[in-house]
């Protein structure tokens, strides 16, 4: 059978196309002295600009890998160049190729990702993107030639599409196994269309970066999506670390090892982009909790539990109308009952004068709902994005509703959808959308004219629904204010 090898399309534009002085370009970025290495690292986080600018800190990572440690290289890569919504694209490949020689694709873990619909072949994917490709000639000089590698170039992800494409990999992955997320940070500047500041803007970048990079610490799938939306942060590879961040154990370490930015090296911070390096310390064979509480994991919140709910939601919303943040949830003057720590999703909702006037929630079960409600009490004033924020004036009139949810399960069929009972998620071609149960009541729509809204607010055309569509649904118990 003839060997197919893809010859990377970088040598020569990104790094040099002779061996010797490729060589001599990594050497030369090698940290001296060399780190320690580092025992357990599942998982790293490297840049993927040019070498001159981002070398510098992906070797500061790659140092610090035992390389016996590693077979098999899984590498996250954004695409740069084409539309991918909700899939990821590896290349028909036996063997990759650069200067340093050829690098072994895992073709049976292909082939097993190539069983779901999500995982494409598309040449167009792979042609001129570097995202994944400069990672290799790194890999081969710190790890070696008898590794195999995994090279997944990733579309445009929600958090639906981001948690299915971890949830096919998990199983894939073991001990010897690494994950290379490649992602630069933040890009600032005119030439990105990014410039959500213009005085110390070292500084704040740096302020920014950190604060993307504290949620991946915390493996906070959550506070990252949240982040990223209210700061509009332009981070690259954001639907990969996503990934790895559905992936991670909860007891993972992650520790940042290298930070840099192009503007400092340069002197020029009119447009700067961002480099920072983490490695992951856990063990993909540990037992991992579940991904998904099931609906008997939870109780009914009482009805004290739902008036201190209430309560925190109201002080919370007061004082983030004058402050612009949650206050400590000592200030509130809410006991956290036994109940109120139970993990939840949960939605909160503003209304005045009969009119909605902010709801913004999670689906997923990650957190106790008591935080739930803290935060979302904060993001329905301040951050829906369809309305300005809820003003001092305004909060004495407003009534708040909570929605506390079950988890959400996955069902065949639309048809397996109760109007009034179910609250719902629709999800195609990497756009999703969610209701409640109680909007379908509340506007008089049946199940049809409920999807019809719904896959109209997912950004998908009005019977989207009919045909190639994934559904979840969950139950509510939702109080509010008299």
């Amino acid at each position: 059978m003839p060997t197919n090898v893809m010859r990377s399309p970088l040598a020569g534009r990104w790094f040099p196309a002779d061996a010797a002085e490729l060589r001599r370009m990594i050497g030369g970025l090698v940290p001296v002295p060399r780190p320690a290495a580092v025992a357990g690292v599942c998982a790293v986080v490297v840049p993927h600009a040019g070498y001159q600018y981002s070398g510098k800190v992906a070797c500061q990572v790659y140092a610090r890998l035992v390389p016996d440690a590693c077979e098999r290289v899984v590498i996250l890569g954004p695409t740069h160049s084409i539309s991918m919504h909700g899939k990821v694209s590896v290349p028909d490949a036996d063997f990759l190729e650069t200067p340093l020689g050829r690098v072994a694709v895992d073709t049976d873990f292909v082939a097993a990702l190539r069983s779901s619909p999500q995982v494409l072949c598309d040449p167009r994917a792979h042609q001129h993107e570097h995202s994944d490709q400069i990672q290799l000639p790194l890999l081969q000089t710190f790890l070696g030639g008898r590794i195999r590698v995994v090279p997944i170039v990733v579309g445009q992800m929600d958090s639906q599409s981001s948690r299915r494409f971890a949830g096919l990999l998990r199983p894939l992955l073991d001990a010897r196994t690494l994950v290379v997320v490649s992602s630069d940070f933040t890009h600032y500047g005119p030439n990105y269309g990014y410039v959500p500041f213009a005085r110390d803007v070292p500084r704040q970048i740096d302020a920014l970066d950190h604060q993307v990079f504290a949620r991946l610490a915390a493996i906070d799938v959550a506070g990252f999506h949240d982040l990223l939306q209210k700061t509009q942060a332009t981070v690259c590879g954001a639907n990969s670390i996503a990934i790895l961040l559905e992936l991670l154990p909860k007891d993972a370490q992650v520790q940042e090892v290298a930070y840099d930015t192009s503007g400092r090296m340069l002197g020029d911070w009119e447009n700067s982009v961002s480099y920072l390096g983490a490695i992951c310390v856990a063990d993909w064979r540990a037992p991992q909790p579940p991904d998904r509480l099931r609906v008997e994991d939870t109780v009914p919140l009482d009805e004290e539990d739902c008036c201190q709910l209430l309560k925190l939601a109201r002080a919370t919303l007061e004082h983030a109308v004058r402050h612009g943040r949650a206050p400590a949830v000592e200030a509130t003057g809410v006991g956290i009952r036994p109940g109120m720590q139970q993990t939840m999703g949960g939605f909160v909702t503003l209304h005045l004068c009969g009119q909605l006037r902010g709801c913004i929630g999670e689906i997923e079960p990650r957190r106790a709902i008591w935080q739930v409600v803290r935060d979302r009490a904060v993001s329905a004033a301040l951050e829906d994005p369809r309305f300005v924020p809820v003003t001092s004036g305004e909060t004495p009139d407003i009534r708040i509703e909570i929605s506390a949810l079950t988890p959400a399960r996955p069902v065949a069929s639309y048809r397996d959808i109760v109007v009034g009972k179910h609250g719902m998620t629709i999800a195609k071609r990497g756009r999703s959308a969610v209701f409640l149960p109680q909007v379908a009541p509340e506007q008089g729509w049946d199940l049809a004219t409920t999807l019809t809204h719904l896959s109209r607010k997912a950004g998908l055309p009005a019977d989207a629904w009919k045909e190639g569509a994934a559904f979840t649904v969950f139950e509510a118990q939702v109080f509010h204010e008299v």
